[in-house]
């Protein structure tokens, strides 16, 4: 029947709107109230299947229970993972830790390093637990006033929010799932990111890949948890695949250790950092302090307790115990014992007997060296080495306590196995295409280079002994003192001490050309140095090549960080002997190894002595006379020229870095740390004297710059041949490029005693007390660069030099400050005024036809340049 009436059409509407209600009416009584603990009323929708959650029983009962700091529970079909965190946890402080277990250089991570070391906190919000990074930086006297803001303005970092998924109240157990922690970068990034400017050609990780990546595995103890995560980073195509370590470029894998250890309680006392001595540190700054300086940060040290306080010498209670990985060289056991060992003599000064141990790891031990409850000397044979040595340790981030370290040796760094083009940053960057890749290295932390330079040294030394005539005991006894000494810097580090690299200051060259005086020494005062190799220009006085003990500074060092003390007093007793000369100290904060970097020449790698001037002469000379005898003595039949080549730049390396050194007395200033009162006489800032910066002056006039600078044997040049390996000479042509190798080193000096900082130093210093005025500097270097040939013919050695500075000169005269670095003043003028000298001086028409037309081209570049100033 069809409704067509309004009243009708009123009916329908009513009938549907009872309907409406009845549904509404059948549906609330499917629907009951109860009654929350505080009063709430809730909706309970009965018409679900009517059961409590399941348990913690429950959701693991297919699952692995790992017991320890926190429990975990590990599916043993899937491999997922939940995590039970105790009521008792909630609120207190842990220390989160994770290292490289395994990974490619060129993505900045590598077996052995070091990543995140910090405090976090678990909390319960609602039905979430939290991971919250807690900020370390900043103390407030819990007695000031302050203190009620001691959060103020700080943000903490929520890591991770996870859901309960079960809980049980009687025992107060919370269940989370835990792969969000372990398979994500959720408590360390990981993957470095892109920076400005990088090359969208450079090797890049790809995305992490849920599918591929992965927990390998868990270890649990009770005051630490240990998960081991296979970070896979996926992409479909790449434009820079890496170097040959890295199989698939498309999937590569970083295996990281995440350690996550209980707040150790204990009596460790902290102990707070002093300028005048070298500790690695955590800063921390005190909020609530009026003080100009006020700093509570905290040096790293182990926490060493006597056996027996009342001994003047005792052993400790826990002594720092080193294990030998299984994988060390037979060959080298002996020689890394005794070097670690070496250690105590530093810390009877302490009051510490039999403080350092060490052990050999078991062939079937049942832990491996990633196990933050041992301190291992670890040993690997990587494709692209990253170091010769690396010595880390982790802290509590709260008292600087160090709970566990480790060291990292490359074998390559103790063989004849290196690429040294590579290694003194040579012009055959396309020699070997593994080495073309860019490496970025996280800059959190500081990765110590002495590994490097000790292979130079010992490459130096053996090619200075085939030289000599040597026999294979002394090859083999300076190889054992290098590694020696490289183990016992290690070792420094990992007690807690930085660098020190004033120390080469302890003994003049005369008492290092003695091998009586030196015998049994420490050639300098810290193994904590980056020192040259001591080879002597007459065999007849050589004596120790390198350290086999420690020095006296690290003997004073482990005083100041390990004596048991009662009061700040008998801290500053220790540490106010800091102005006897073999206790001077001065760490990477003031290196000089950069040019236009810090300012006291002292502070240098690759030096020695405390005349370090004539100890550089020394070693230029001995290199230009063994230049000579290298190709008699590293040719041999039936082989390559592989080795005489290596030979080659192996010297020339020793005597760059020996013009380096020199180059920093000019414009140096020393610099003294000592406290007020402290030494009447002693300055913060004095000037180089007079006549060592000019004794600087005239040793790099004859040495880098002179006509016959470098005086390699030209018929040695044929010879320098690389062994063809492949198509290792794809990227460019094999010859040695010899200009562009001595133009190197020399732009090294250039590129410190024209640095803006030095030019601007110099100027200053005038002030305070330096007599070498910039006029009188800047009118020497133009005489050294130009006056010894410019009335003839100039080689072509010269002609780079003579350009190259020219070409310094007029940037220096027309730079503004807009555009790169900004020169003072007086520099500029002085670049006008050796411009317009040059160009006097080169004006004679003189010489061959090459050299003309060099002198024209040095002409029509300075006259452009003044008619642009003008």
């Amino acid at each position: 029947m069809k409704i067509t009436s309004s009243k009708n059409k009123l009916l329908l509407l009513s009938f549907a709107f009872v309907l409406g209600l009845g549904i509404q009416s059948m549906e609330a009584q499917r629907k009951k109230k109860k009654k929350s603990k505080k009063g709430k009323t809730e909706q309970v929708d009965t018409a679900k299947k009517d059961s409590k959650e399941k348990s913690i029983e429950e959701l693991t009962k297919k699952s692995e229970k790992i017991e320890g700091l926190f429990t975990i529970y590990r599916d043993t079909i899937d491999g997922t993972t939940k995590m039970v965190i105790k009521k008792d946890q909630i609120g207190k402080e842990f220390i989160y830790f994770s290292q490289i277990s395994d990974g490619v250089l060129e993505a900045g991570a590598f077996r052995g390093s070091y990543m995140d070391n910090k405090v976090f906190k678990i909390e319960k919000h609602y039905n979430k637990i939290e991971f919250i990074t807690q900020n370390a930086s900043y103390y407030f006297d819990e007695n000031s006033a302050l203190s009620k803001s001691a959060n103020a303005n700080i943000s903490e970092g929520i890591m991770a929010s996870l859901k309960i998924e079960a809980l049980d109240e009687e025992k107060g157990l919370y269940l989370i799932k835990s792969d969000d922690l372990f398979l994500k970068e959720t408590f360390e990034q990981i993957k470095m990111p892109n920076f400005p400017g990088q090359s969208p050609f450079a090797f890049k990780l790809g995305s992490l890949s849920k599918e591929k990546t992965k927990i390998k595995m868990i270890k649990n103890y009770p005051e630490n948890l240990n998960v081991n995560s296979h970070y896979v980073y996926s992409k479909s195509n790449i434009l820079n695949g890496g170097s040959r370590a890295v199989t698939d470029g498309r999937n590569v894998t970083i295996k990281v250790e995440h350690s996550l250890i209980a707040m150790p309680e204990n009596d460790y006392k902290p102990r707070f950092d002093d300028p005048r001595i070298g500790y690695f540190l955590t800063q921390v700054t005190d909020m609530t302090s009026a003080s100009p300086t006020p700093y509570r940060d905290l040096v790293h040290r182990w926490n060493l307790v006597k056996k027996d306080p009342s001994l003047a010498i005792s052993e400790p209670v826990q002594p720092i115990v080193w294990w030998m990985e299984n994988s060390t060289p037979v060959e080298f056991r002996e020689t890394i014992k005794e070097a670690v060992l070496e250690w105590n003599k530093a810390f009877e000064k302490a009051g510490f007997k039999n403080a350092m141990v060490v052990k050999l790891q078991p062939d079937d031990a049942t832990w491996d060296a990633g196990d933050i409850r041992y301190n291992v000397l670890r040993w690997t044979s990587s494709p692209r080495p990253p170091f010769g040595g690396y010595g880390p340790s982790f802290v509590n981030p709260r008292t600087g306590e160090i709970l566990g370290a480790d060291i990292m040796l490359e074998y390559v760094y103790h063989t004849n196995r290196v690429m040294y083009d590579k290694l003194f940053n040579l012009t055959a960057n396309n020699e070997n295409k593994e080495n073309d890749f860019p490496v970025i290295i996280k800059d959190k932390h500081l990765y110590c280079s002495y590994g490097h330079l000790m292979q130079e040294n010992s490459l130096f030394g053996q090619a200075a002994l085939i030289a000599y005539g040597a026999n294979d005991n002394e090859m083999k006894g300076m190889k054992m003192e290098a590694m020696k000494e490289l183990i016992m810097h290690e070792v420094g580090h990992t007690l807690g001490l930085n660098h020190n690299m004033k120390a080469s200051q302890l003994f003049s060259p005369e008492e290092l050309n003695n091998p009586e005086f030196i015998k049994d020494k420490c050639l300098t005062g810290s193994v904590m140095d980056y020192t040259a190799i001591n080879v002597t220009n007459d065999k007849s006085n050589q004596g120790q090549y390198f350290s086999t003990t420690v020095g006296p500074y690290d003997k004073w060092a482990i005083q100041y960080g390990y004596t048991p003390v009662s009061s700040d007093k008998e801290l500053e007793k220790i540490a106010s002997q800091s102005t006897k000369p073999e206790l001077i100290f001065g760490n990477d904060a003031d290196d000089m190894r950069s040019p236009g970097k810090a300012i006291d020449p002292r502070v240098m790698i690759g030096d020695m002595s405390n005349d370090q001037i004539k100890y550089s002469i020394n070693r230029m000379e001995l290199v230009n006379n063994m230049m000579g005898e290298i190709k008699l003595k590293f040719s041999k039949k039936g082989e390559s020229y592989q080795e005489l080549r290596q030979a080659y730049y192996i010297l020339s390396g020793q005597y760059a870095q020996a013009g380096n050194v020199i180059s920093r007395f000019i414009g140096g200033v020393y610099v003294d740390r000592s406290m007020v009162g402290q030494d009447t006489n002693a300055k913060p800032f004095t000037p180089v004297s007079y006549e060592d910066q000019k004794r600087a002056m005239n040793a790099l006039k004859k040495y880098v710059f002179a006509p016959d600078a470098y005086k390699t044997p030209n018929d040695l040049y044929n010879y320098i041949a690389m062994q063809r390996r492949g198509y290792n000479f794809f990227g460019g042509p094999e010859d040695p490029k010899i200009h562009d190798l001595t133009l190197g080193f020399q732009k090294r000096v250039l590129d410190h005693i024209l640095h803006p900082n030095t030019l601007q130093r110099i100027t200053d210093s005038e002030l305070y007390g330096n007599e070498y005025k910039l006029s009188e500097f800047m009118t020497d270097l133009n005489n050294a660069i130009f006056q010894a040939d410019v009335a003839g013919s100039i080689n072509t050695f010269r002609q780079n030099l003579q350009l190259e500075y020219t070409k310094r000169l007029i940037n220096v005269a027309k730079n503004s400050g807009a555009k790169g670095p900004k020169y003072t003043y007086a520099s500029k003028s002085m670049a006008l005024y050796n411009l317009k000298r040059i160009r006097s001086m080169v004006s004679n028409g003189t010489g061959n036809k090459l050299s003309k037309a060099h002198k024209d081209h040095l002409r029509t570049l300075i006259n452009n340049t003044i008619e642009d100033i003008k």
